[in-house]
């Protein structure tokens, strides 16, 4: 039987009140900076992948962190989850996994004569999956209601996910024995997919001198409240995309759909989700307004796993990845940038 842990239970018939404030651009810039430096505490040579991390937390989406066994996958989602000071849950995904460990489940009660829903490890803040791949086709589909409408229906019944709710999944891409690759519908929820790739030389020998005796885990401690991050949230979403901007990301989308070398472009799911990180991106970085860049940047983590390359452009590859991005590269260059630049007036 699997079981998860969280930092705080979580009762879905309880309705929490959240602290309502507003913060500015400046907060939120110093805010992720000092949860960027916690993280990097333990993740050594790896700032573009915890900034990506970062970026999908602050627009409010799921990540997909997907490589070998080994790079810190699971340490990045711990140490994520660690900086903010709400629920955490943790599922190990396995063959006998079911979806009423993740979603919960009516139980008879013999006192009240009634059934009482009792909730899975999904009722939590930030929630990890553990090797998602290893899960059945039947527990993995018991994450898309949750992952796109942040609710769960039990036996008819729906109750409503905390905010914010996050997903972080890991999965190895090489070991195939014992998996049950993610089918394209659940892919297409994750805001973006990173990877971790294995560390310099200078880092890996770092990591032989601080974590020979004990877990840098362990003295990792909150950097913000769940309210704050909430409020940071907000901030991220205020931040203005011109509309040539906009333009821009609908043209490089559209651009996927009607590429020889593609058989599945992205979805309009993929075109908003595109938008929103580009927009914390831009927060993070001290602007309240989206430029091109933003986009370009951040092409491949938000749509690289949607994308389904043809038979004739694999070729002799096995690795699709690195088609895709070949792919996704040669489609940004040919798409026009917007000549105002994105900024407010522009």
């Amino acid at each position: 039987m699997n079981t998860f842990a969280t930092r705080e239970p979580t009762d879905s018939s309880v309705t929490r009140i959240e602290e309502s404030f507003e913060i500015g651009l400046e907060q939120l810039q110093r805010h992720a900076e000092q949860i960027s430096a916690n993280i990097e505490s333990v993740i050594d040579g790896k700032h573009e992948v915890v900034q990506t991390a970062l970026t999908v937390l602050l627009a409010g989406g799921h990540l997909l962190i997907e490589d070998v066994p080994g790079v810190g996958k699971t340490m990045l989602a711990k140490a994520l989850a660690k900086s903010v000071d709400c629920t955490v849950s943790r599922i190990q995904f396995t063959p006998d996994l079911l979806p009423s460990d993740v979603t919960g489940v009516s139980v008879y009660d013999q006192a009240s004569r009634r059934f009482e829903f009792k909730p899975g490890a999904v009722f939590a803040n930030i929630v990890i999956g553990d090797e998602i791949n290893r899960a059945s086709p039947k527990t993995q589909s018991a994450l898309l209601e949750c992952m796109e409408e942040r609710q769960v229906t039990v036996d008819g019944s729906t109750y409503e996910l905390t905010s914010p709710f996050v997903v972080i999944a890991t999965q190895n891409p090489i070991e195939m024995e014992g998996t049950y690759a993610l089918p394209e519908a659940q892919r297409d929820r994750f805001m973006a997919r990173i990877a971790m790739g294995y560390p310099d030389q200078e880092s890996e020998l770092a990591m032989l001198n601080t974590r020979d005796t004990d877990s840098p885990l362990v003295s990792l401690g909150a950097i913000v409240t769940a309210d704050r991050l909430r409020a940071m949230m907000r901030a991220a979403r205020g931040v203005y995309a011109a509309p040539a901007v906009k333009q821009y990301a609908v043209d490089i989308v559209r651009a996927t759909r009607e590429d020889h070398d593609l058989r599945l472009g992205a979805s309009p799911r993929a075109t908003l989700q595109l938008v929103r990180a580009a927009k914390a991106r831009a927060a993070l970085d001290g602007r309240d307004f989206v430029l091109p860049d933003d986009i370009a940047s951040l092409t491949l983590p938000v749509l690289g796993h949607r994308l389904l390359p043809t038979n004739r452009a694999l070729g002799h590859h096995h690795e699709s990845a690195e088609v895709v991005a070949d792919i996704l590269e040669r489609i940004v260059a040919s798409v026009p940038i917007p000549a105002s630049g994105g900024a407010a007036g522009g």
